[in-house]
């Protein structure tokens, strides 16, 4: 019989606000200790043994996913300048290959296609490419040799004559800034910049670039400038936010006018505008910042004159679009779209002549198109700014505006997707309202979406709230009369809207009979702001309580049975899966937790962590207040733990994760094993936040997590 780690204790008191607390495993956060990393490669082998018996079923699961992804594909190209960029991936090879080709005249919106890759066949050969293709960066080359990749910036100078990129390869999230010259000489620049954040830009002139790096708690804090050709050494700080609860970042506006430094915290904004004509002048303020206050900058030139589109939450909790003249931002404002207190406004886009509007209503994301007024209009004359939502058909969808570089374009890109219809790629020509299809994303072998069903249903929450749960299923195989095995899955933190897509991964669920749902909790966004703010800080727990009752529904509808249940949850969504492990372990079958949050006073109570501060607007500051130290530790996982009938647990986390440590989860199992409970924990020891990197590793990781919640939750395992 297989015998679970045995986890030494190494007391350590910690007190708060008259509170006691022995912790007994805290020294496994120690990274470099010899002993941690013996205890977690003890854990792994544990897991693995445990699952060997799912092996089989791991490998059938992989090979599924790859037999339906079509491994050799193209991107659609997205027109910016003189050049169509997209991205190729090729079979065998982990990673992307970023290429462009030229455009064939200033008409030209038409983006390059493949004939070879138009149909369900392959090409005959890899090295199939589009007339002119012109390879920037190979992923596959920069990642040979190391165990983890992650591109973090990528940007081409205007003129396309430049590019920059950075690159991690520990998966710290820092990242190494190199540049090359793209017009044809090949020349590789000296300028190199270690420790970045992800998302460095060059100005519109190619002679600066512009990047964040970040200090000791991983948060981006400083902005800086570099003279390509110059020692890194050289670079100016052009902004620092000293406020910890702020993160940084820079980026430019559509039109190329003016370059933007944003901050933000997780409930107030800032923006400062540079008009790029001087690239090395000061920044200036939009709006100063207020506390809770939230907005977003656009520009856009109405009537031949340079405007600002702000959306904002200023006595608005919902957003509203307003309008200000760009040379005077804290003076009037023209209102444009008014609060609404049952449309969640998120975003706007803007471009030469038209804007569009990213908002939510009962629950779905929705896309609308304005035309902007042009100069010149006579006095006398209406303008055709009538905003229009775009149309779909189905009951349960996902639209949002997608790659749309260029300011002139006449079409606007959007991305739409279902439970059951594949990611989809649409222009939208303004002018006419057509809607031309680009790309759907393949799915290889016998896909039928006829077979499939997606609806949705709603339970109760403790305090009469109504809770949607989205469910997409086989009809053929599943009867929501009868028990079916189920996966329900819940986020519910930083109003992060958990919106219906199409997975080919969770194909190999649903055609072995299972039901794949979402419980939408409080604490996300996906019912309008309120939807979140009674899912934070002092009401946290309605995003647990949500969750268990969403649970309840699905069995007293038959939809499911508590034998039958898994529950999935990442990061903030690991934290809900600790949270109703410890309040209703009866529900379910067993319970998935990736990089689970599972600590969480722990590290809220330490400033000097990653992200600390910074979640202070999330989940309230423990540190000096007394009430939120008792309320979190009233949830805690960790804290929470007790002699209890725990289903099977399995934490995956990852050894170089810097927004959740891997000792969350570390310690969470080896108290759970205090408590009589057998849970597994599997560390990926090369990885970060979001898991292995490359498709091919990624994919083997969710077999192996589908075959673990295909056996807890005894659907088939051979499939149909």
């Amino acid at each position: 019989m297989l015998t679970p780690p045995k986890t030494e204790k190494r007391p350590i008191q910690r007190e708060h606000h008259g509170d006691v607390v022995i912790d007994e495993y805290e020294w496994l956060r120690a990274k470099d200790d010899p002993a941690v990393l013996a205890h977690l490669h003890e854990e792994n082998a544990y897991t693995k043994a445990k699952t060997e018996h799912l092996a089989i079923l791991q490998e059938l699961i992989f090979e599924e996913i790859k037999e339906r992804t079509k491994e050799t594909d193209l991107s659609v190209p997205s027109r910016e300048g003189e050049w169509w960029y997209y991205t190729r991936t090729v079979e065998g090879q982990q990673y992307g290959i970023h290429c462009r080709a030229p455009i064939s005249s200033p008409d030209d919106w038409e983006p390059p296609v493949l004939p070879e890759l138009t149909g369900d066949e392959l090409p005959d050969a890899a090295d199939e490419s589009i007339p002119g293709e012109q390879v920037l960066l190979d992923d596959n080359l920069e990642a040979a040799g190391h165990d983890f990749y992650s591109l973090g910036s990528f940007d081409v100078t205007a003129d396309g004559a430049t590019m920059l990129y950075a690159i991690d390869v520990e998966g710290d999230e820092r990242y190494t800034i190199r540049l090359k010259a793209i017009d044809g000489t090949d020349r590789v620049y000296d300028d190199v910049i270690e420790g970045t954040a992800a998302g460095a830009v060059f100005d519109p002139s190619g002679r600066y670039l512009f990047y964040a790096t970040v200090d000791e708690s991983w948060r981006p804090d400083t902005i800086w400038r570099h003279e390509v050709g110059t020692a890194a050494s050289d670079d100016v700080s052009v902004f620092h936010e000293p406020d910890e609860r702020f993160w940084l970042g820079v980026g430019l506006t559509r039109s190329r006018k003016y370059l933007m430094i944003e901050a933000g915290s997780n409930v107030t904004g800032e923006t400062w505008l540079l008009d790029t004509a001087e690239p090395a002048g000061d920044f200036k303020v939009v709006w100063p910042r207020k506390d809770g206050v939230e907005y977003d900058v656009e520009h856009v030139v109405a009537g031949g004159v340079d405007r600002l589109l702000i959306v904002h939450n200023d006595d608005a909790v919902n957003f509203e679009l307003v309008s200000v003249a760009a040379s005077d931002p804290q003076g009037p404002r023209r209102m444009l779209l008014p609060h609404d207190p049952a449309v969640r406004l998120e975003g706007v886009d803007a471009f030469r002549d038209f804007v569009a509007v990213e908002y939510r209503r009962e629950g779905l994301p929705r896309v609308a198109v304005a035309k902007v007024p042009p100069a010149g209009l006579p006095a006398d004359a209406t303008p055709d700014d009538t905003l229009h939502e775009l149309p779909f058909d189905e009951a349960l969808f996902s639209v949002g505006v997608g790659s749309n570089p260029a300011w002139e374009q006449p079409t606007l890109r959007i991305g739409y997707s279902s439970f059951v219809t594949p990611s989809t790629v649409y222009d939208v020509v303004v002018a006419t309202g057509e809607r031309r299809l680009r790309k759907r994303q393949p799915v290889l072998g016998d896909y039928d979406a006829t077979r499939y069903a997606q609806r949705r249903e709603w339970a109760v929450g403790d305090d009469g709230t109504r809770i949607p749960i989205s469910l997409v299923y086989r009809h053929d195989l599943v009867d929501l009369g009868t028990p079916a095995p189920t996966l329900l899955y819940g986020y519910g933190s930083y109003e992060h809207s958990v919106d219906p897509g199409f997975g080919i991964p969770r194909l190999s669920l649903l055609d072995r009979g299972m039901i794949f749902a979402v419980a939408h909790v409080r604490g996300g966004g996906e019912m309008g702001r309120l939807w979140y703010e009674h899912g934070k800080k002092l009401e946290k727990r309605n995003t647990f309580t949500d969750f268990v009752a969403a649970a309840r529904h699905l069995i007293d509808e038959d939809i499911t049975a508590p034998d039958r249940l898994v529950a999935q949850g990442g990061s903030a969504g690991g934290l809900l899966m600790g949270a109703v492990a410890n309040m209703g372990p009866r529900y379910f079958s067993g319970i998935l937790a990736e990089v689970p949050f599972v600590d969480p006073l722990t590290s809220i109570l330490d400033p000097s962590l990653p992200l600390t501060v910074i979640e202070w607007d999330e989940w309230g500051n423990p540190l000096d207040d007394a009430e939120v130290y008792h309320y979190m530790k009233s949830y805690s996982p960790y804290e929470n733990v007790h002699v209890n009938h725990y289903p099977p647990i399995l934490a995956v986390t990852s050894l170089n994760d810097t927004r959740v440590l891997y000792v969350e989860p570390a310690k969470w199992v080896a108290r759970l094993r205090d408590a009589g409970a057998d849970p597994l924990l599997k560390t990926e020891m090369a990885a970060g936040h979001g898991g292995v990197s490359g498709r091919y590793s990624a994919w083997r990781e969710r077999a192996f997590a589908y075959a673990w919640v295909i056996d807890r939750a005894k659907a088939h395992p051979s499939g149909e």
